[in-house]
């Protein structure tokens, strides 16, 4: 199936707007992203994010994740390694025009965060039907006999 629009096309250009986990350069926000019917689906694993914390805008097109992962503050313990981000999040996605941006869905699981971004009835592919102009013809052509 050819895609006709790009409804994500400014999606992270390579990268560029991923926040990264400190020294280990892995990724905070890692997303999937596919499209289902006359849906898109993003996946974003925020795996030890209190769900309280997640706050999700769109402002002209612009969707914005934003979510906050608290360090573990128990004095006591001896690190061995820490590799698990800690702090704010934030991953911003540009959304094209043929997204119906006002009935984006948000639901939580097992630390998935999972929208449901709808596609606009402007631009779900339709059938154009086809009107014969042999009706109007012939009804000339019984006025010029007459």
């Amino acid at each position: 199936m050819v895609l006709t629009f790009d409804p994500f096309r400014d999606l992270d250009r390579l990268a560029g707007q991923l926040f990264t986990g400190g020294s280990t350069g892995g990724l905070a926000m890692p997303i999937d992203l596919y499209r289902s019917g006359d849906h898109f689906v993003l996946h974003c694993d925020l795996a030890g994010v209190d769900p309280g914390s997640v706050q999700i805008d769109v402002d002209r097109r612009v969707l914005t994740i934003r979510a906050e992962r608290t360090a573990r503050t128990d004095d006591e313990v001896q690190w061995v390694r820490r590799e698990r981000p800690t702090g704010t999040f934030e991953r911003r996605i540009t959304l094209g025009d043929g997204l119906d941006v006002d009935r984006i869905a948000a639901t939580w699981q097992e630390g998935v965060l999972t929208l449901t971004i709808p596609v606009a009835e402007a631009a779900k592919p339709r059938r154009i039907e086809i009107t014969t102009a042999g009706a109007g013809a012939g009804a000339q052509s019984e006025l010029a006999a007459a």
